[in-house]
């Protein structure tokens, strides 16, 4: 303790006699306010004073009242709220070199010279270019009278760290940009409304999104609900791509479909750089097949709205990150960009990204389409490698057969995504040659023979579908090894996928552990990760995880808006996880939330009191709301009616107090953008694996698994998400 408390310390003092500054620029994203709240807070706590430069470069050049000192007061209750509350501006008075001047000029009045920039490429392309003028800007302020030498000399360097604020996730270096989740959350929700009106009418539905010139948010929106046909400016359709659409388009209404959905990007081009039009679309459909067709371009709305609980916690360790870079940053160190990787905020150079990022419109321009696929990374290639294998394939195709069968079946309890994950293994599995066949009810349904083959039909519409179509049960194969093996045995079941939460991983090894007795059990199996607790060893997120927490997020939202014309309210709020944390402590990231008590962070009755006493004081300032979130099995003595309690009594005169228990709600709804394209991916991966393992053991007609060579493969693909 005494060694983590000096390391505290330590941190706080790093800032002091700093000065930092954030500012947003160029369009608004969703999420832009999570990460100015995380750089002007993270800022405080290390001891930095911290201003706000109001409408972007534009406030930077004007000065004045557009550069003002915050506080810790200053955030709050921003989290959820789109757009910036700080502004943004275009600043062509920012690109002359006069304007550069005038800035200098403005920042060095606050002794400034550590600066957050979020924004797109030429925004950050800005702010590097304003960096590496620095010294020269500051001689001449000098010779001009109106910066003392000695001040120069104090403030010679500019630091610069960038986060990338754009729905459009066009920026190479990171996965995904701050805003993107949240445009897809409101794509996602205008096409699952579309669908319902489309069935209504046999209609199909052309919807065009944004991207300018990256087509991340058709490409994902696509793959996340299953759409007929999509057209992206770095893979243009194939000439002759108007009759392909139209046979694909007629062969689904032959086959009983009463909707059809195409996503175009906003920039999208064919193989000649001619732009494809949603208008162009909807003629070429109405007029060659009859088919009574709709476009739907979303525009703006796609910036609006509430950010989502992805983007929320993506820019407050964005934010986070950037403090410490400019912390960390020296005199010799280059600009950076806080980018994600993985699950990991990482910096990278700033200039290097850039021109990555400016390599993929060179690409497109020459015709390089595959170089601008693999140029976008290797999540977007994922993608539209996905996309094709799952969305372009006609159900009456005759795949090669394998010989093999793969039974999917659901374990735990039902996770949204769940669904996207069985129509994706079914797809990939049919795909492959494999006969696929749907277990009901879990591994109780397996013992009772609930057993039938699913084909490529079967599983269309599933990804947008909240709960488990095929049901599922809590019980664990060990109860019923014989009746598993009989009907193993009986389906010549020749590998398993078991998609579900801690039981399902429980079960994975129930079954390992079963090798010595049932020879049946030594096939390959894959478990693949789908709770909303996301408990399951091994991964860093499980399918459902993420739609939970989006209700979690907006329902503190709600409950936070209901006290607006109440002063002095704290409301606890238990959320589901059994004994892990995840939900509550990204809840109340997402949230604001003063505190999170959770089974993984033990604490005292001694906590308890100086959370309390702290929101007392808390209730004394401007902000007079409390919101503390409780993991439901965080501990069996400090129950929510027990904090409860004593946060009434104790706040007793100063706030009330209100409790809420979220319950079952946090299991249901339709998946999020991500938990649907999660489950896809992640269920076509490990299909491919089984495929894998099955033709290495297969042997003289038939499949010889032996336990020596099975043991390292399974429990590591046990693990490995």
């Amino acid at each position: 303790m005494a060694q983590a408390q000096r390391l505290q310390i330590e941190r706080k003092l790093a800032g002091a006699g700093k000065a930092i500054a954030v500012l947003t620029s160029g369009g608004d994203a969703q999420g832009m306010n999570a990460a100015v709240r995380a750089v002007i807070r993270m800022g405080i706590y290390v001891g930095a004073k911290v201003y706000f430069i109001h409408e972007g470069y534009q406030g930077m050049v004007d000065g004045g009242d557009d550069i003002k000192e915050a506080n810790w007061e200053s955030v709050s209750n921003i989290l959820q709220l789109g757009g910036t509350v700080i502004g943004s501006a275009r600043c062509k008075a920012f690109r002359t070199h006069e304007g550069r001047l005038r800035a200098a000029r403005n920042l060095l009045q606050f002794g400034i010279t550590n600066l957050c920039v979020i924004g797109g490429d030429g925004s950050l392309t800005g702010a590097n270019i304003f960096r590496e003028e620095w010294s020269g800007l500051l001689s001449e302020l000098v010779q001009q009278g109106e910066v003392a030498d000695e001040v120069a000399k104090q403030y010679m360097h500019l630091n610069i760290v960038g986060m990338v604020g754009s729905i459009d996730n066009d920026f190479c270096g990171t996965d995904m940009t701050i805003g993107t989740d949240s445009a897809l959350h409101r794509i996602m929700e205008v096409i699952d409304a579309i669908m319902t009106t489309a069935q209504s009418h046999q209609r199909t539905f052309v919807l065009e999104v944004m991207g300018r010139h990256c087509g991340y948010l058709a490409l994902v929106s696509a793959l996340a609900c299953g759409a007929d046909w999509v057209f992206i400016p770095e893979c243009p359709p194939e000439d002759g791509w108007e009759d392909r659409l139209c046979d694909i388009l007629s062969e689904s209404r032959a086959r009983g479909s009463r909707l059809n959905i195409i996503i175009v990007a906003e920039g999208a081009i064919d193989r000649h750089g001619k732009l494809i039009t949603g208008n162009e679309i909807k003629t070429l459909v109405s007029t060659r097949l009859g088919f009574d067709t709709r476009v739907t371009i979303l525009g703006h709305v796609q910036r609006g709205g509430t950010p989502s609980a992805f983007d929320r916690i993506l820019a407050s360790r964005m934010g986070v990150e950037a403090v410490l870079a400019l912390l960390d940053a020296t005199p010799d160190t280059p600009a950076c960009v806080v980018s994600l990787s993985g699950n990991q905020a990482v910096r990278l150079p700033l200039m290097e990204c850039v021109q990555i990022t400016q390599q993929v419109q060179k690409a497109m321009d020459e015709q390089s389409f595959c170089e601008a696929v693999k140029l976008r990374g290797r999540s977007f290639e994922n993608n539209l490698n996905t996309y094709k294998l799952l969305s372009n394939k006609k159900s009456n195709t005759k795949f090669e057969k394998s010989g093999f069968s793969i039974a999917v079946l659901n374990v735990g309890a039902p996770a949204a995504g769940m669904n996207a994950a069985v129509r994706a293994a079914v797809r990939v599995g049919i795909s492959e040659g494999h006969r696929m066949l749907a277990v009901h009810d879990g591994f109780e349904g397996f013992a009772n023979g609930q057993i039938h083959e699913i084909n490529w039909r079967d599983v269309g519409g599933w990804t947008g579908q909240g709960g488990s179509l095929l049901g599922t049960k809590r019980t664990l194969p060990s109860k019923s090894l014989d009746a598993i093996a009989e009907q193993i045995r009986a389906h010549n079941v020749n590998a398993l996928l078991i998609i579900g939460g801690f039981e399902a991983f429980l079960s994975g090894l129930d079954l390992v552990e079963a090798w010595d007795s049932f020879e049946e059990f030594c096939i390959p199996v894959v478990v693949v990760p789908a709770t909303v607790s996301n408990n399951v060893p091994g991964s860093d997120f499980s399918i459902g995880a993420d739609t939970s927490l989006n209700i979690i997020t907006h329902t503190c939202d709600r409950i936070k808006q209901s006290a607006s014309g109440t002063k002095r309210r704290v409301f606890i709020i238990e959320t589901m996880g059994g004994y892990c944390g995840y939900l509550a402590t990204m809840g109340a990231m997402a949230a604001g939330a003063d505190a999170a008590y959770i089974f993984e962070d033990p604490f005292t009755i001694h906590d308890l009191q100086a959370n309390v006493e702290h929101m007392s004081g808390k209730m004394k300032t401007g902000i007079q709301r409390g919101l503390v979130l409780r993991n439901e099995l965080c501990n069996v003595n400090y129950t929510t009616d027990f904090i409860f309690s004593l946060y009434s009594e104790e706040g007793k005169g100063v706030f009330d107090c209100r409790k809420n228990v979220l319950g079952h709600m946090q299991q249901g709804g339709a998946p999020s953008p991500f938990d649907r394209n999660f489950g896809t991916k992640i269920a076509a991966k490990a299909v491919h694996w089984l495929s894998k393992k099955m033709k290495e053991c297969y042997r003289q007609g038939e499949q010889c698994f032996c336990i020596s060579s099975l043991v390292p493969c399974c429990i590591c693909f046990l693990l490995i998400f």
